[in-house]
């Protein structure tokens, strides 16, 4: 697999990603992407075992918040429950990414200057068990 490096990440960035084990890349198309192939949804309660996970750099990042995660394949409960806010989809290089809008709270905020992509993927990691009725 061309694993594209199209824009440098933050130096914590890259040693988080790097670490985590999984294929990612950095893409452009509209905004600035992060990939992360082969991405583990943990739980066997849903379709997709791996999927490739987007997370969309949001201008000013790291001091802006990352926001939402977009999937391929889309997710889907084995149980056939619906999966709230995660109608929209978004093309990325011509693939169709199902966006799971999903939001930090002022309960649960982002720290500016000191969250970044290892905070946003492990609220992905746990967006994803919370799904899941039996992982809550």
């Amino acid at each position: 697999m061309d694993l594209r490096r199209e824009f440098d990440l933050p130096p914590d960035d890259v040693a988080f990603l790097d670490g985590y084990g999984r294929p990612w890349e950095t893409t452009v198309d509209g905004s600035q992407w992060v990939l992360i192939h082969n991405f583990s949804t943990q739980l066997d309660g849903y379709t997709s075992a791996t999927v490739t996970i987007a997370i969309r750099l949001e201008t000013g990042y790291p001091l802006a918040a990352l926001d939402m995660v977009y999937v391929h394949p889309q997710m889907a409960r084995r149980d056939g429950q619906p999966i709230q806010a995660t109608e929209a989809m978004q093309a990325i290089h011509g693939t169709s990414y199902q966006r799971w809008s999903r939001h930090y709270t002022a309960a649960n905020p982002w720290v500016a200057g000191v969250d970044g992509l290892e905070r946003h993927v492990l609220s992905i990691e746990e967006w994803f068990r919370r799904e899941i009725p039996q992982c809550v």
